[in-house]
């Protein structure tokens, strides 16, 4: 079982950035499809981007344009770049893998 470790998240203002990491355990990013995900309270669950062992990303249409996601295989790490963010982005942010390995998370929070 792969562990998964968050980090990258803080408070930042409305229309800033963060970046988040997530480093694994072992090697996974070069072989598996691996993905972000956000959990606010009394909101649903929902996929915020993924990228597959090719490099074919995927973006929810809420963060579209807004968001990056790579990994650097050497590093065993995935990254997500937000930009511009909004109050509504403001969640618990997860990494996780095809096998449903989750981390912990690191929590967003943009005010507005």
């Amino acid at each position: 079982q792969v562990q998964l470790v968050e980090s990258g998240g803080g408070l930042v203002q409305s229309g800033g950035s963060l970046r988040l990491s997530c480093v694994a355990s072992r090697n996974i990013f070069a072989s598996d499809t691996t993905s972000w995900h956000r959990q606010a309270p009394g909101k649903q669950h929902e996929l915020v981007a993924s990228i597959t062992p090719g490099g074919t990303t995927y973006y929810a249409d809420s963060m579209k344009g807004r968001v990056t996601i790579w990994r650097d295989t050497a590093l065993n790490t995935m990254y997500l770049q937000m930009n511009n963010l909004k109050p509504e982005d403001t969640a618990t942010y997860y990494c996780s893998d095809s096998s449903r390995n989750w981390g912990q998370g690191t929590q967003v929070t943009v005010s507005s």
